[in-house]
């Protein structure tokens, strides 16, 4: 084993340029790994830390006992405490303090009349509780707001909005209420809670607005006194408490919020990371999988020779694995320390972009470092495990013989089992998608069909590159038709070096079909179900914003131009013990506005003891027109609903519909979160948006945008998103041009004498170059024809079985300009790899080359 050792450490000396693409793959991948890992932790210990000092001085929070959580959401809404409940509180021994806080959404207008926030994150309002020690937030600037219309803001929000001490702005409530900013405040010593905003108004005013009826909070924060326990304070309270209210403790609340943070956000976050992370690594195994191959070939002399000295199989597949392990250690190494500066690099860029990212030092846990590492080299070993094998297996009469190069190509076994594959995996997705839904037969049909385009790809190597580089015997003549003979020398190398590249390409081209039928499919749900002429919203997603003032649709209506204007606005309730959300609207003026399918029933009648639900969700629960629904709200009154109406159509009007007089004795604050609006015939479209956004802009200035608009800003998000992916798939991009770069340079090594024979016989240096380039472009051209295909097909999969799984009717899209891109990019990225090796290749001397053996 020592001669092993010696002897690999020997041969890396010697050929350790052969590894530098292996290593900078193996680095790239183990460092990406590792800096999401170290991110996550990171992040979890900042948040954590955040909230555990916001809330040290909230001993107890009393709060409504129930939640009702709705599909899709991890928080649910509670129903607000009395007020009145502070005295009652403040006389049970052991309480030093209470306060209500009475929260709400409350959104800035920052000093260039746009929202703040409203991205994502939440944007709060809320009453500024005295108590320096309940209050999460700390004055750091300017006093506390005194009078009505006096608010603090945190500071990270005043920066964005370019608001200070002093200011007046607009506050949506949703209804817009003028404010003048007199202090600035921080959560946790930071300048809010990530990218959070928050209003802090008197306690008057946040009753006002932010709360139906004045006397409701959405908690009371107690502060327990000397020598008393959390938990003994709460053991004291629970008797006090009426029915439905609880208390816990402030470590419990702080470690919900941290967890709510951790799942909401955390948890999707690096795992969408880790699958860029993954696709990284496994386009590295191909790369890192063809350098062994091609050295062992090349070194099938050498192998020989020590064979014929008496080393055993075991002694050579052994030196062949201890360079792969030096490779690996090393690389792995010093990707961990890559990955802590990438953490680091996030750290600093991401608050710069807006994403919330708290400060402190970088938390490097011992897994964070320990499996990134072990990743790596189970990667790196095992990709050059076959390889290794395959040196001890020389036999020692190769010695007698020409060095070999790795011809092996393509055969019967492999053309069935790469077929088998094929014919498998198209069964296994046709069914998952169409015959009966399962997204796990649709996900086991896509990693077949990953398979199955991997092992076939020396069988369509030979003919893809014939097709593909036919029109370079014309094009480029003698120099276009050797670049395409030595693309075909080796099927299964040339499929090999191109199958990491297909796999990036193949992602791309997945996310790329599937954010296309997204936005298709949004747009023609608008096309199909919103049947007004503009639509009026506000620009946020996630759990930013607002919303409308309720106030506002009915402005609208009494505009001459305008026929009808429809706000739709949400509720929660639990139905028959599920928690679903109800769509809050006029039901009469949403059937004028909306296109809700078939209707059974009578949507004018519904009053304040009718339900309207879609045929889905009826037919779900067993439900007909005249049965009656149970439904329990968050202020814990349960009322039963007749089912007057049976619609067909959910996907803008949502499953429930009910009366806004039969959600007024519920509701909390109030807020529509789009309005339809048709006009009287013969009002133009012009004329028509300029009467709605006059009527509009004192209600915080929202956007009033036509249908086709609308359609197109509801898929804005899909773009971002797109924008994220390409950024991260970025990497496995780059380890595939290196594995591409990495097999020609070890390639032009093989045909050194070649080479140097096509010098002699009048072939320039310009020429040698085109050549080289244009092998690189053919085995790109290879790869990303194989990923688009691939591609392709797993976002027809992804978006069939999306659609199988859902209410909403997805639509297929292939997106030609965005796909034609992708061909391009990997086109150039052929010619790119093969820069550096052309350039290599010319610089030979030619005699020297000549004499090479």
């Amino acid at each position: 084993m020592n001669a092993s050792l010696r002897l690999s450490l020997t041969s890396l000396r010697a050929h350790r340029r052969r590894f530098a693409g292996t290593f900078l793959a193996v680095f790239l991948g183990v460092a990406f790994l590792a800096g999401t890992l170290v991110m996550g932790d990171t992040l979890r210990a900042s948040f954590g830390s955040m909230f555990g000092e916001a809330t040290s001085g909230t001993d107890v929070v009393v709060r409504g006992a129930d939640a009702i959580t709705t599909p899709g959401e991890a928080q649910g809404v509670r129903s607000p405490v009395d007020i009145s409940l502070v005295r009652a509180v403040e006389g049970v021994p052991g309480v030093a303090a209470a306060a209500p806080n009475i929260q709400g959404a409350g959104q800035l207008v920052g000093a260039d009349g746009k929202p703040v926030g409203g991205q994502g994150p939440p944007t709060l309002a809320g009453n500024w509780i005295t108590d320096p020690e309940l209050n999460p937030y700390q004055l750091a600037e300017g006093r506390l707001p005194a009078r009505s219309g006096e608010v603090v803001v945190n500071r990270g929000a005043a920066k964005k909005g370019g608001l200070k001490i002093g200011d007046t702005t607009t506050l949506r409530t949703p209804d817009p209420v003028r404010v003048t900013v007199v202090g600035l405040a921080t959560f946790g010593g930071q300048d809010g809670m990530a990218q959070v905003t928050f209003t802090g108004m008197t306690q008057a005013d946040a009753e006002k607005y932010l709360t139906a009826r004045p006397g409701r909070a959405a908690s009371i924060q107690v502060r327990a006194g000397p020598g008393v326990s959390q938990r003994e304070l709460v053991r004291r309270l629970t008797p006090v408490l009426p029915k439905g209210v609880e208390a816990i403790t402030g470590q419990d609340s702080a470690r919900e919020n941290n967890d709510m943070i951790s799942s909401q956000f955390l948890s999707i976050f690096t795992t969408f990371l880790l699958v860029f992370s993954g696709v990284a690594l496994l386009v590295a195994t191909f790369s890192i999988h063809n350098t062994f191959a091609i050295v062992v070939a090349q070194r099938t002399r050498e192998n020989a020779l020590l064979r014929a000295l008496g080393a055993s199989r075991r002694q050579v597949s052994a030196a062949a694995l201890a360079e792969a392990c030096v490779v690996a250690v090393s690389a792995c190494v010093a990707g961990l320390a890559g990955g802590i500066g990438i953490a680091a690099g996030l750290q600093a860029l991401f608050p710069a972009i807006g994403f919330p990212f708290p400060d402190g030092d970088l938390v490097i846990k011992t897994l964070s470092m320990v499996l990134p590492l072990a990743v790596g080299i189970v990667v790196c070993l095992g990709s050059a495990l076959l390889p290794a094998l395959r040196a001890g297996r020389t036999a020692p009469l190769a010695a007698l013989r020409e060095s070999a190069v790795d011809s092996s190509g393509a055969s019967r076994l492999r053309a069935v089992a790469g077929t088998a594959l094929g014919a498998a995996a198209l069964a296994a997705a046709l069914t998952g998608v169409l015959v009966s839904p399962s997204v796990w037969l649709a996900g086991l049909g896509a990693l077949l069909a990953l398979v199955s385009f991997v092992v076939l790809g020396p069988v369509a190597a030979t003919t893809a590159v014939r097709l593909l580089g036919a029109p370079l015997d014309r094009v480029r003549g003698v120099t276009g038709a050797l670049a395409r003979r030595n693309a075909l020398r080796t099927p299964k190398r040339t499929a090999a070096t191109a199958s990491a590249l297909m796999i990036g390409v193949a992602v791309v081209s997945l996310f790329t079909v599937f954010g296309a039928s997204l936005k298709a499919t949004m747009d023609q749900t608008v096309s199909r179900s919103f049947a007004g002429d503009v639509a009026v919203s506000t620009p946020s997603f996630g759990a930013g914003g607002s919303g409308l003032s309720p106030r506002l649709a009915p402005s609208l209506q009494r505009l001459p131009e305008v026929d009808t204007a429809v706000g739709l606005g949400r509720g929660v309730a639990e139905v028959d013990g599920k928690g679903r959300a109800l769509t809050v609207t006029d039901p009469a003026a949403l059937a004028r506005t909306f296109d809700l399918g078939t209707v059974t029933g009578s949507l004018r009648d519904l009053g304040t003891d009718g339900i309207a639900l879609t045929r889905a969700e009826a037919d779900r629960r067993g439900l007909h027109t005249g049965d009656t629904a149970r439904l329990t709200f968050t202020d814990g009154r349960t009322q039963n609903f007749t089912v007057r109406a049976v619609y067909g159509r959910s996907e803008l009007a949502g499953d429930y519909v009910v009366t806004r007089a039969a959600w007024a004795p519920h509701r909390t604050q109030d807020a529509d979160t789009l309005i339809a609006v048709t006009f009287r015939h013969g009002v133009s479209a012009d004329a028509g948006k300029a009467a709605v956004r006059k009527v509009a802009a004192p209600y915080g200035n929202p956007e009033v945008q036509t249908r086709k608009e609308y359609a197109q800003s509801s898929a804005g998000g899909v773009d971002m998103m797109l924008t994220l992916v390409y950024a991260l798939l970025a990497l496995a991009v780059v380890i595939a041009l290196l594995g591409i770069a990495n097999t020609l340079t070890l390639a032009l090594h093989e045909r050194t004498r070649e080479l140097g024979l096509l010098r002699a016989v009048g072939q320039t240096r310009a020429q040698l170059r085109a050549m080289v380039r244009w092998e690189s472009v053919l085995v790109a051209a290879f790869g990303t024809a194989g990923g688009l295909a691939l591609g392709s097909f797993l976002g027809w999969v992804l978006v069939k079985a999306s659609d199988g799984a859902s209410d909403t009717a997805f639509a297929f899209a292939l997106p030609p300009a965005r796909l034609t891109v992708v061909v391009l990019v990997g086109l150039a990225a052929g010619a790119l790899a093969g820069l550096r090796p052309a350039r290599r290749a010319a610089r030979l001397d030619v005699l020297r080359a000549i004499a090479t053996e």
